[in-house]
């Protein structure tokens, strides 16, 4: 639908009364968009290669370090070839291009499924609702698309105006992949350019995706205050019919939520319960309270096999491959409705809704495939309700003996163990569990992954990750948490509140906890480091998956990171900005800093925007846990915009990072714009992009790139005293590289003052001759 609009008229020659016109092209539809609400920047949709020059100057400071899994290039027939000890392919290529060909290519697969995401949502809502839906997110929100502005030149004001910038986006991922055929692109730093270019395009369909659901659907719209809501298995109530949303696209499951309340089934107190998992989760909530969040991607597998959903319906990413096998394990009918994950089923779209509801709850097929949404919302609604009973035993807990008996073939052989990919002693727990005691495999259940490895290489052919949550099942269908709402994005007036303290460095940096804390007590770290940073006066931002496992922690009184903290974007605030597209929300923030508080021209500006936020705007992004190629894309679009992020703590399987050399002073010498002097500012940010291993690392380094040049003598004593502070209390020591950061003796922290003075007495440390610079990496902005 979207591809008819806008109408492009092209004539070679017209002739009137009163004209006469050659070469004539007109577009019609896009008059709103091109208004001249502001000058018109340097880079409108900028293609492959319009910001290669700043890409050159952040990769000339932040070389990239590879990580290859292995030396062998294998994507095409001359291969495989050994690119080990300076080998080229077949094609001409070396190991360093290769990799940075791997990671362009995880770049794209990243921002293509959130453009696919968006694609479908804004085609679907445009059907729904037309294309002059307009685009209006309140009084407090002006700047309300910072991305599109910043990066296309373009104020969207109707849905239709969100198709147009999507077929852009789609166009700029197409190039980028192109450059990955054989004998294309050659240069690793070219590859690094148009993965960070990449990135960019990601950003910008995050945030068309978010921005269209919010409209559409009437999602919170930068509200402080979002109501909570309750997180877990245990939110569901299992003596009702239950309705399982997994993935990442929203349509589908306001649509179960619509045919309900149409049938008189929803609303307060209604006969069918719907929960969510990944950001779906997130979304249903964001649309009706009567929704609820039952858990994380890490709890997917585990969830599904709890048996507690009667129905379950599937959109798109983030979604168990098996997920058809692992339902049919417990008798749930699934509904896919995504082509981009239809496994196989029969396409029902052209049958009655009665039909498809009797083949799923016949057991005649296992699953429809039925991208009519909201057919699909009739057919799982009713599924549900008609498989509850038939169902209700595989929502009972196993009691021990059921245990014992399943783990009764276990030999010790540790084969599980061994397969483990964070080597639990599964193999004793179940051992134990076969001899009476079960306390073991309970245990297991907060620390594994559930990627279910140690079942495909039994020799016995139990399962034991069935068992660890068989263990556990009383703990996990009871426990539940208080979450607030994805509130969107954030508000213009807030902005202007908190602008001139972050820039300055009053408040010592924005601190973005993404992506899927997937690892051994990946969603306890995460909010113990949220908790650390919104104490320390720091504003804290979460989202997708971070944003649900945050809550796991309760402080002495009993209350979630979201009952302790407040939902504002201000100094101790703990903002969750929604699903996994509203991370365009994060980044947008620090966009809007530069326009709203710093004045700085907003529209088709790029490189200007990024050299700000690069050297103004202490914020840094985490993706602490196991993530997909979205995480590749996410922060590569961050690093553009001069943002640095930390991935861990199995962060180098994403086989690059942007490394500065603090020694390297030339890389980190600036421009002073008000004289035109060129500067050393110090290893601020040191990184654009770094891998760490655990969480008392992680919160060092996070402390530390919020440093940033332009500090005020107050804000740079503020940040370098939660850097020394955490690194004090960690390692026990002074940070060796703190001479670094401390410009006069105005930026010595007050609390630990004697023991750094000494210390850099100690280093030879001099009083820098420019404490005070006005930064920029771009000659052009130069005043004088």
């Amino acid at each position: 639908m979207s591809e008819k609009w806008p109408l492009k008229v092209s004539a070679k020659e017209i002739t009137s009364g009163l004209l006469h016109a050659k070469d004539v092209e007109v577009m019609i539809g896009r008059l709103a968009m091109e208004e001249a609400w502001e000058p018109i920047g340097p880079t409108p949709f900028p293609h492959v290669s319009t910001l290669r020059s700043w890409d050159h100057k952040l990769l000339g400071r932040y070389k990239p370090f590879y990580a290859p899994f292995c030396d062998y290039c294998c994507l095409c027939t001359y291969g495989k070839c050994d690119l080990s000890k300076g080998k080229l392919g077949a094609c001409g290529l070396d190991l360093k291009a290769q990799q940075g060909r791997i990671v362009l290519l995880a770049c794209c697969i990243g921002a293509a499924t959130h453009t696919s995401h968006a694609r479908h949502m804004v085609d679907h809502l445009i059907e729904k609702y037309g294309h002059d839906f307009p685009i209006n997110l309140g009084q407090d929100i002006a700047v309300e698309m910072p991305h599109a502005r910043l990066i296309t030149g373009v104020k969207p004001k109707t849905l239709g105006d969100l198709a147009y910038l999507l077929n852009y986006c789609e166009q700029q991922i197409t190039q980028c992949l192109s450059a990955t055929h054989t004998g294309q692109e050659g240069s690793y730093i070219d590859f690094e350019s148009k993965a960070l270019h990449v990135g960019m395009i990601d950003h910008l369909s995050m945030e068309i995706a978010d921005v269209a659901q919010i409209v559409a659907f009437n999602f919170p719209k930068g509200d402080p205050n979002a109501p909570l809501t309750w997180l877990g298995l245990g939110v569901l109530d299992l003596r009702k019919p239950v309705v399982l949303c997994i993935g990442h696209n929203v349509s589908a499951g306001i649509e179960v939520i619509e045919y309900l309340e149409k049938s008189g089934l929803g609303g307060p107190g209604q006969t069918v319960d719907i929960g969510g998992l990944c950001c779906t989760a997130h979304d249903i909530t964001r649309y009706r309270d009567q929704a609820k969040v039952v858990g994380p991607i890490s709890d997917q597998l585990r969830i599904i096999r709890s048996g507690a959903a009667d129905a379950i319906m599937t959109d798109e990413q983030c979604i168990r491959t098996n997920v058809l096998f692992e339902a049919q394990r417990v008798k749930t009918p699934l509904i896919a409705t995504s082509d981009k994950a239809s496994y196989g089923l029969m396409d029902v779209s052209d049958l009655p809704v009665e039909k498809i509801v009797e083949m799923l709850v016949s057991g005649s097929v296992p699953g429809v495939y039925l991208p009519d949404l909201e057919k699909a919302g009739a057919v799982v609604a009713v599924t549900a309700i008609r498989m509850a009973p038939i169902r209700q035993k595989f929502k009972i807990i196993p009691d021990t003996s059921q245990i014992q008996s399943a783990a009764s073939k276990c030999t010790l052989c540790g084969t599980c163990r061994r397969n483990c990919p964070i080597d639990l002693p599964v193999d004793q727990a179940v051992f134990n569990a076969k001899k009476g005691s079960f306390d073991m495999l309970a245990a297991l259940h907060d620390v594994c992954l559930g990627c279910a490895r140690c079942e495909q290489v039994c020799p016995q052919k139990i399962a034991p990750l069935t068992l660890i949550e068989a263990a556990a099942q009383a703990k996990i269908k009871t426990e539940k948490y208080l979450m607030r709402v994805g509130r969107g994005p954030i508000l213009d007036t807030e902005i202007r509140e908190v602008g001139s303290p972050i820039v300055l460095g009053e408040i010592p940096g924005v601190v973005a906890y993404v992506g899927c804390a997937n690892f051994p007590n990946g969603g306890m770290e995460v909010a113990l480091m949220a908790r650390e940073f919104a104490r320390r006066g720091f504003i804290v931002t979460l989202s997708g998956c971070s944003a649900m496992v945050a809550s796991y922690y309760r402080n002495e009184e009993g209350k979630t990171i979201y009952e302790e903290f407040p939902g504002s974007f201000d100094r101790g605030g703990v903002v969750n900005v929604g699903s996994c597209v509203a991370n365009a929300h994060i980044t947008g923030a620090a966009i809007k800093i530069a326009n709203i508080f710093a004045r700085r021209p907003l529209r088709a500006n790029y490189e200007e925007i990024a050299d700000y936020i690069l050297n103004r705007v202490g914020a840094v992004g985490v993706a602490w846990g196991a993530y997909s190629q979205k995480a590749a894309s996410i922060a590569t679009g961050c690093n553009r915009l001069g943002i640095p992020v930390i991935v861990g703590p199995q962060g180098s399987k994403y086989r690059r990072m942007y490394l500065g050399k603090a020694e390297d002073r030339d890389s980190f010498t600036v421009y002073d714009a008000r004289t035109g002097e060129q500067s050393w500012v110090g290893p601020v940010p040191e990184h654009l992009i770094i891998a760490l291993e655990n969480m008392n690392e992680c919160m060092v380094w996070t402390a530390k790139l919020c440093i940033r040049p332009n500090d005020t003598t107050k804000g740079r004593m503020i940040k370098l005293t939660h850097y020394v502070d955490l690194y004090k209390r960690i390692y026990g020591r002074l940070p060796p590289d703190l001479q670094m950061f401390v410009r006069t003796e105005a930026d010595i922290p007050i609390t630990f003052k004697d023991e750094v003075v000494q210390h850099l007495k100690e280093v030879g440390w001099k009083p820098w001759e420019k404490p005070s610079v006005d930064p920029t990496l771009l000659r052009r902005l130069v005043r004088v």
